[in-house]
């Protein structure tokens, strides 16, 4: 059955499921407020003690995704179509759960992790969504190597029997992958002639900073510093600013198609 239902409005489905019946809960209802605008968090990979692949020059990651993640929030701010918000602003460790906790808190619409890893022989951008099961063997040795934390703890659901909890959070799930499929297909359409491209650009794994389970996420690999090639353009802020413009394109796409999805079914 097709699904287009927000996260936010299954709640509010939830809640009132919960509410049927009960004299008074529903007596007047709320003047509704303008909306905010849609909040997206970037999350410049590594950072402080840890700093993530160190090229064949001795660039740091931390150092390019940090750059990288100012400069695409500059980029989407101009616009004016929504807020952004840093997991790190400066040099500073931030554990995996500390990045998706961060967007949960303030209930982000979507998620972009931004990084340039290691891999022998590999060249180019690629983008990876969550899986259980990765899609290849390059994918599953990133998770691996990402992976040094991992999200605990679920969604906060509305008192409702456990039969109910368990189909608004498979629904919730399912929304959710949906949703960064979409977000994957969108940058790597924005990327393709912009950059060079991994071969099969968008694949899964099971980064664990992907695992938010009511936030779109995507994690995109700008390019590796284990490839000199790579390396050089990833250092140059002109390049940087070009992948900047092609993912906030990628972005401001995704979300025009959200506000659609959302004024559909509300």
């Amino acid at each position: 059955m097709p699904f287009s239902c927000s996260r936010r409005r299954l709640l509010q489905l939830a809640f009132g499921m919960v509410a049927a019946g009960a004299p008074g809960l529903a007596e007047a209802a709320p003047r509704r407020r303008a909306a905010p605008l849609p909040l997206v968090v970037l999350d410049p990979g590594h950072g402080g003690k840890d700093p993530g692949t160190i090229g064949v020059t001795g660039t740091h990651e931390k150092r390019i995704t940090l750059a990288a993640a100012q400069e695409l929030k500059k980029r989407l701010e101009a616009t004016g179509r929504c807020r952004v918000a840093l997991t790190r602003s400066r040099d500073v460790f931030v554990p995996l759960s500390g990045r998706v906790d961060f967007a949960r808190r303030r209930e982000a619409a979507l998620f972009v992790s931004l990084h340039a890893d290691s891999a022998p022989g590999a060249r180019g951008a690629s983008v990876y969504t969550l899986s259980d099961r990765a899609s290849d063997s390059l994918s599953a040795g990133l998770a691996q190597r990402e992976n040094r934390a991992d999200l605990r703890g679920g969604l906060r659901l509305p008192p409702v029997s456990p039969e109910v909890e368990r189909i608004l959070f498979s629904l919730v799930r399912q929304e959710t992958r949906a949703g960064s499929a979409r977000m994957a297909a969108q940058v790597v359409r924005s990327l393709g002639g912009t950059v060079p491209l991994l071969p099969n650009t968008h694949r899964q794994a099971a980064f664990a900073v992907l695992k938010a389970p009511d936030i779109p996420s995507v994690l995109v690999e700008m390019g590796f510093l284990s490839d000199r090639r790579d390396e050089a353009d990833l250092k140059r802020p002109a390049h940087r600013a070009k992948v900047a413009r092609a993912l906030a394109e990628g972005i401001h796409g995704w979300l025009v198609r959200r506000e659609a999805g959302l004024s559909t079914a509300g």
